[in-house]
């Protein structure tokens, strides 16, 4: 695990933008953790958000795509997969991450990627942003979003 090269964090005026963190239920002290630290660069930010569950991160895409098409301006999408003994977590993996990087491409709208792949639970809450955490990935996923819908609203003009 590496936040090596991670730029620094800065203030982000998002004020207008409406922004949809799409949750999943599973490994809910990771996942909390990640809602937490995308709630605060939101809530920072000025921006109108909401939060939606799903029962896990298979589910993201689908909840990212209704978002957007009900008219989010970004969506952060937050989920935890933790491998296990069978090949299911290739394809959940596999399935969050075509289906987010589909979704965003389809809608041109940002999709903020906060799905953890991990080995084991330590690495989830290593990177969840709660105390004693190395990194906040949920922070990063919704900073990551705003300042992509930031940059696509400047291009459009």
């Amino acid at each position: 695990m590496s936040g090596h090269g991670a730029p620094a964090p800065q203030q982000i005026d998002a004020t207008g933008l409406r922004v949809v963190v799409v949750a999943g239920l599973w490994h809910d002290v990771i996942t909390d953790g990640l809602i937490a630290g995308a709630e605060r660069v939101l809530e920072q930010s000025g921006a109108d958000w909401r939060l939606v569950r799903v029962p896990g991160s298979f589910e993201l895409p689908v909840a990212a795509k209704a978002a957007l098409d009900a008219g989010a301006d970004a969506v952060v999408a937050l989920g935890v997969i933790i491998r296990g003994g069978t090949p299911h977590f290739e394809f959940v993996s596999s399935a969050a991450t075509d289906g987010l990087t589909r979704v965003a491409l389809d809608a041109g709208k940002p999709v903020g990627f906060g799905v953890l792949t991990l080995d084991d639970e330590q690495q989830g809450l290593d990177r969840a942003g709660l105390p004693g955490s190395k990194e906040d990935k949920g922070a990063e996923a919704a900073d990551a979003a705003l300042r992509t819908a930031l940059l696509l609203r400047d291009l459009r003009g």
